[in-house]
């Protein structure tokens, strides 16, 4: 199920819009992600080429990340930030480039955020469920909305 694409933007933008720290700000994106589809878990992902690593920010959910930082070519963030398109794996069990988050996930969708310019991937969003193809296009589309809105919250 698609989350309310109106009601969700409008939350981010004002969150973007408040003078927070960046880890407070994102952390409030990620519930409100989080509890717009109904979601197990939401992480945000630093993407730092440099380093050549993908670093968890901030979750919302049971736990934190099996894997808080991994190599920028590694699972299916690897995948979306090479492609430079969100990922969206109905049975995670089925691909090898997942990297275990939490034992019982079962569908994930990857959603890269862009620089100012819509260069380079800065950042991504990640989304998982225990539900097998939890993820429509519908969904997949306003999720990809939300990572244009808190573009700002990454620093280029």
């Amino acid at each position: 199920m698609a989350p309310e694409p109106d009601t969700l933007l409008a939350g981010l933008t004002r969150i973007v819009a408040t003078e927070l720290n960046r880890p407070v700000a994102l952390q409030r994106v990620a519930d409100v992600i989080k509890s717009s589809g109904s979601y197990r878990w939401v992480g945000l992902y630093d993407v730092d080429r440099m380093a050549g690593v993908v670093r968890n920010i901030v979750w919302s959910g049971p736990g934190p990340p099996e894997h808080p930082t991994f190599p920028i070519t590694k699972g299916l963030t690897g995948a979306a930030i090479a492609g430079r398109e969100a990922v969206n794996v109905g049975d995670v069990t089925a691909d090898p480039r997942y990297l275990t988050a939490l034992n019982t996930t079962r569908s994930e969708i990857i959603v890269p955020i862009f620089d100012k310019a819509g260069e380079s991937v800065v950042g991504t969003i990640d989304v998982e469920s225990e539900i097998p193809n939890a993820f429509s296009i519908e969904a997949q589309e306003v999720l990809e909305r939300c990572a244009d809105v808190i573009r700002p919250l990454w620093k280029w």
